[in-house]
């Protein structure tokens, strides 16, 4: 990474900013200060807690109100992310120039808040509401890339987050279901999205937001959570429009795989144990989930709360290693009949999505061919009524070479890349951007907002409907100038 960029990611997180003559705003909880950014006007409140810090007898429960506090927090310091493993050197962590953030942490319920109408509530600007991807396994709402000075200069409120992740994001276990009034487990991280969305409707409008003009958006991931959400009847009416950037649209029939060649196995052993036992419903996980756990010893949940935060994140790592066998411990969103009621795709057919406009897209080398799926996806939303915008980022990213680790891996337009675009980020990457590039940032930014604004990205972008299939193309020409335009998407 070069240090220039080190330097930016430190001083963006730690202080160059300051609270001098910022508001005092009173929110849930308590009095909070913003600092200045970079840009005039723009304030960021960093690591504002929305919720009680999932800890002790609060791991995996529902998020809890948030403990007040004393006198105003100055907010200066982004919050925790949630517990994961470790980043080295080379691929996404060079990309993104990880290494200033906070600790990884359980106590990871926080937000962050970029305004350009701190204390006026009269203002009532658009909200944004980020969901970061990463597998639900890893992330965090304000790697570099998220950074949304340019978001609150655009007038929009952009609010991004920290859930949890992995096993203490979406743990089931018949003890939790027991112990849960309404009788399910796991999801506590779609449950802590929820929260933030309800945190919104409570408090926005002090940072000049309009709780009544909300946009949900997410990539990888995040994307999957905003389709959970879109979903998910406790989120309902909480957001006014949604944007599923790199998580697919509809599932749409694929052509079977060709056989390996002669002698070569099919699948990894890890890989094909995943795919003999994938569980179909929350009675499933919740039985996999416990035979992991009574194997370790923690019979109860006295004991799975006392266990250290090391022990629970390794678990299944050291079950599989210790038995030969694959350990499921659920991971990810499942179907649970309170927060999920069904998939997404069986909402998006049977018509109980939320009734929303929608952006939707993919990159041009994205994981797998995603662009069918979202034509089936918009041509369902205009059967329902709806509306759906469809995009595709065909931008290969330059490279000068000076990180071999990263382009090894991240070549072309590839799954995350129109990140840096879509936030305006660019001075925080290594790469050698051209003005094409930054010309670009511009019109994405600016159709972003401008949905979350109109729920409508403008810029000639039409609805994409079964007459009129076309996706909006994000890309250089040959002279790396901006050369977006709407058309037929491109088969990666």
């Amino acid at each position: 990474m070069k240090k220039s960029l080190l330097i930016l990611s430190v001083l963006a997180l730690f202080g160059c900013s300051k609270a001098v003559n910022t508001p005092v705003l009173t929110i849930e909880g308590g009095q909070v200060q913003g600092v200045t950014t970079e840009l005039p006007g723009v304030l960021v409140y960093r690591g504002i807690p929305y919720a009680a810090p999932p800890l002790g007898e609060l791991r995996w429960k529902e998020p809890q109100p948030v403990v007040p506090w004393q006198g105003v927090k100055v907010c200066d310091r982004f919050g925790h992310p949630s517990y994961q493993a470790v980043h080295y050197p080379g691929g996404y962590t060079t990309e993104w120039g990880y290494g200033a953030e906070s600790p990884y942490s359980e106590d990871c319920l926080y937000l962050n808040v970029w305004t350009k109408a701190s204390g006026q509530p009269e203002k009532k600007l658009p909200v944004a509401l980020w969901i970061h991807g990463g597998g639900y396994r890893e992330g965090w709402g304000t790697e570099p890339e998220f950074y949304a000075e340019e978001w609150g200069a655009k007038d929009v409120v952009l609010v991004s987050i920290n859930y949890r992740l992995g096993v203490f994001g979406f743990l089931t276990h018949p003890e939790l279901s027991a112990e849960s009034p309404h009788g399910v487990s796991g999801n506590y991280g779609i449950l802590d999205q929820i929260e933030a969305l309800k945190w919104i409707k409570k408090n926005i409008a002090q940072f000049g937001g309009d709780p009544d003009n909300v946009m949900i958006f997410g990539q990888s991931a995040g994307a999957g959570s905003v389709k959970t959400l879109c979903e998910s009847p406790l989120a309902r009416g909480l957001f006014h429009k949604a944007v599923i950037m790199s998580g697919g649209g509809l599932t749409v029939p694929m052509a079977a795989p060709a056989a390996p060649p002669a002698g070569r196995p099919a699948a990894a052993p890890a890989a094909a144990a995943m795919m003999r036992f994938r569980p179909s419903n929350l009675k499933e996980a919740e039985a996999a989930t416990k035979e992991v756990l009574d194997w370790a010893g923690l019979t109860d949940l006295k004991k799975m709360r006392a266990a250290s935060t090391e022990t629970i994140y390794a678990l299944s790592t050291i079950y599989n290693g210790a038995t030969g066998k694959f350990g499921y411990i659920t991971g990810s969103p499942i179907v649970d009949g309170y927060v999920s009621l069904e998939s997404f795709d069986d909402a998006a057919k049977d018509g109980t999505l939320a009734d929303v406009p929608y952006m939707i897209g993919y990159t041009l080398n994205d994981m797998g061919n995603m662009s069918d799926g979202i034509a089936a996806f918009c041509q369902n939303r205009e059967e329902k009524g709806g509306k759906a915008w469809a995009y595709e980022f065909a931008r290969p990213l330059p490279d000068d070479g000076s990180h071999p680790e990263v382009t090894a891996r991240l070549k072309g337009a590839f799954h995350s890349s129109d990140l840096w675009f879509v936030f305006k980020t660019l001075k925080y990457c290594w790469r050698p951007w051209t003005q094409g590039d930054w010309d670009l940032s511009e019109k994405m930014l600016t159709a972003w907002t401008n949905f979350a604004k109109n729920s409508d990205p403008g810029l000639g972008w039409a609805p994409c409907t079964k007459d009129a299939p076309g996706f909006m193309l994000f890309k250089l020409d040959a002279n790396d100038a901006e050369a977006s335009e709407v058309g037929a998407p491109i088969k990666p």
